[in-house]
Parts: C-alpha cells; structure tokens; sequence
C-alpha cells in the first residue's frame, strides 16, 4: 500500500463518537490534526477515506489507535474505557481532551510496565501490600504507612522512589505543551488508579515540588483508606467533606508527623502573616512542603487559629507568582524517566537487554524517544 494510499472502510460513527466523548466540532478537530474539514465531512458521509498517515494522526489525537476507526458497529463504553476511567469520568463531569488523554496513556503504561516485570519477574521482590487502613482515622494511618515504607523522604522524589519499592507506580506529568501536558489553566492536579496489585498516581507538575509532594500524598490516602480510584482538582486538596477531607488529613499527618510539629516554636510566631514563609522556612525545607500544610497541621493541633490561617490564605492568594514551569526539551533523553519514573525506565530496558522486546518498542514505550536518545537514557540511568 501507498503511503498516499486512501484506506475504505473507516466507520464515521467511531469518528462522532470521538467527537462527542471530546466535547469538540469536526471543524475544530480539523484545524487541530492538520486535515481539511473537507475531507473530514466527506469521510463522514462515507464518499472518501483516510491516508494511513492521517488515520494515525487522527488516532493520536483521540489516545486511540488507527485501527479503532477501522472497526464496524459502534462504540461500547466497556470496550473502550475501563473500570477505573469511568470511575474518574463519574466524579468530574466535565474532564477536558487533554486530561483523558494523559488517563489514556497512563492506563496503557501501567498495562506495558504489569505484563513486562511480570514476563522478567521483576515483581519478585516489590509487592503492593500495604496495612489494612480503610476505616482507620488519618492520623493513625498516616503513621502506619510511613512505617510501612520504612524510609524518610522530605521531597517528591524521595517519595516517590519509597513508593516505587512498596508497589506503587507514580507518574508525573510535563510542563511544556505535549501529550503528557495537562494544561496550566486545567484546575485537575493529579489522580490516582486503584488496582490491589498495581496502583498507579499521575501528579501535575508544577514548579513548587511542595504541592506536587502534597498531591502525591492526597492521592495516596484515596488508594490506602478508600481502596478507590480518584481524580482531584485544586478545590479538593482544600476539602472539608467526605473522603476528600480524610485524604486531606491523611496527607498533613504523613508529611507532617507530630513529633515535627513539636519542634515549631509557637512563641516565634510572627504577627503578620507575610512573615509566616519566613518562620517555618526550616520546617518546609526538612520536611519538603508548603507552609499552608503546616499551618493546616498546626489548626488541627490547637495551636493555630482560622482566621490566621485564612488571613496566609488571602494573601498567598493576591500574590503574583508563576508557580507552573513551561519545562524544557533541552534534556530530551531524561524525560522518560522523569514522567514514568526510575522503575518503570528501568523495567524496560530490562526487557530490552533480554530480547523480551524491540529497540522500536523500546523507544515507543518509554515516550517515543529517538534510538540517540534511547542510548542516552540508558546511560544516564546506569550512572544514577
């Protein structure tokens, strides 16, 4: 076949659905794929086909494969998202083209990553068997999971490499525009895949670690005390109801345990909350979060008032700050270890030197990096 070649058969009711699952117009989709709504109208009324070239750049638009549109009858919810999607599509009605793509790609890494530590047995030694903790107060779980992972951690990476050990997947998203993007405007800050096997957590990256460290946390406490997938937007991490407020409360305790609290000196306190960054600034660099997590934890201790609270709130809030990172492409070769994480990368060139798997699959499977910068990743690792 031509590369030019126009395919029969493509089914324009897969197309609609696509349309529709997105919230967007065929003359929208035309301008964001680079084909002509000509075309598009005339292969939704059946007069023509799509080249191959097309049919994938459509696919990647929509997180689906060419041969999804190829397919005959119609879409099946059961088919085409799983469980845990629609799970997160139930709790935010309106989740954006950008956000379901990322769900996408993460349930399709999570598939790649389970099939091949378990044809290496690499999942000998790393199980996913936390304490039972559902039902149990925040405080108490948060306690019982850090002696769970058995680790001090006081950044994201940290926390993440413990987690990593213990079974849990952790993904964090891109800054610079991409299909791992979620956008700057888009409030959703992360969410978390519930399986007892191989939980999975995507976190929105952002330039203060902090609130990623914080979004890991969150998302955490939902896979420990609600055993339930979740997604989670800004307005939820600032919960007071239901499970949001416990995986509030279970992420304060377990980045910020009592006998850290302890060391705060109340007496220091400034009367001006401007200068509360400035007081606890020891406090947010050895444990490695914000200063509204401790000042949460300090309300729940008694030694804090709301309205002090409310008044950090208010001013953080009339700040101008940039707290997003564009990010840079500058380091190509690092950037599958920083979205999918170090036992990810390394499970797949695992595979890779025990001929599991092509150099081409390789690639594909650690963010389509070029061959050059698969080698450069690899070394990279080797050293780190």
């Amino acid at each position: 076949m031509g590369a030019m070649e126009k395919l029969d058969g493509i089914n324009p009711k897969r197309i609609e659905w696509c349309l529709r699952d997105h919230s967007i117009s065929l003359g929208q989709c035309a301008d964001d794929v680079d084909i002509s709504i000509n075309t598009l109208e005339k292969v939704m009324a059946g007069e023509t086909g799509l080249t191959f070239a097309q049919l994938k750049k459509l696919g990647a638009y929509f997180g689906r494969t060419a041969l999804f549109f190829l397919e005959a009858g119609p879409v099946k919810q059961d088919d085409v998202r799983s469980p845990e999607f629609r799970s997160l599509l139930n709790q935010k009605v309106e989740v954006s083209r950008a956000v379901k793509r990322v769900i996408q790609l993460a349930e399709w890494q999570r598939e790649i990553y389970v099939e091949l530590a378990g044809d290496l047995g690499a999942e000998d030694g790393v199980k996913f068997s936390p304490p039972s903790l559902q039902g149990v107060h925040p405080k108490l779980a948060a306690k019982k999971a850090r002696e769970w992972l058995r680790g001090g951690a006081n950044s994201f990476q940290s926390y993440r490499q413990l987690l990593e050990e213990n079974g849990v997947l952790v993904f964090r998203t891109n800054g610079y525009a991409g299909k791992w993007q979620i956008p700057k405007e888009n409030p959703i800050l992360g969410f978390s895949l519930f399986d007892p096997s191989h939980p999975l957590i995507v976190v929105k990256k952002q330039r203060a670690e902090a609130r990623q460290t914080f979004t890991l946390a969150h998302e955490l406490g939902h896979i420990l005390l609600h055993r339930m997938s979740s997604i989670d937007d800004e307005s939820d991490l600032f919960s007071h109801r239901g499970k949001e407020a416990e995986a509030n409360k279970f992420a304060g305790y377990f980045l910020v345990p009592d006998e850290t609290l302890a060391e705060i000196d109340d007496d220091e306190r400034p009367d001006h909350v401007a200068e509360f960054d400035s007081w606890l600034s020891k406090s947010r660099a050895a444990l490695g979060v914000s200063t509204e997590v401790i000042l949460l934890r300090l309300i729940d201790a008694g030694r804090l008032s709301q309205s002090k609270y409310q008044a950090y709130r208010s001013w953080i809030e009339n700040r101008v700050v940039d707290d997003e990172d564009s990010g840079s492409r500058k380091f190509r070769h690092r950037e599958p270890r920083h979205i999918l994480g170090d036992r990810y990368v390394r499970v797949i060139f695992d595979a890779l030197e025990r001929n599991k798997i092509s150099i081409t699959k390789a690639s594909k499977y650690l963010d389509d990096v070029k061959l050059s910068d698969l080698r450069e990743l690899e070394r990279f690792c080797a050293n780190h």
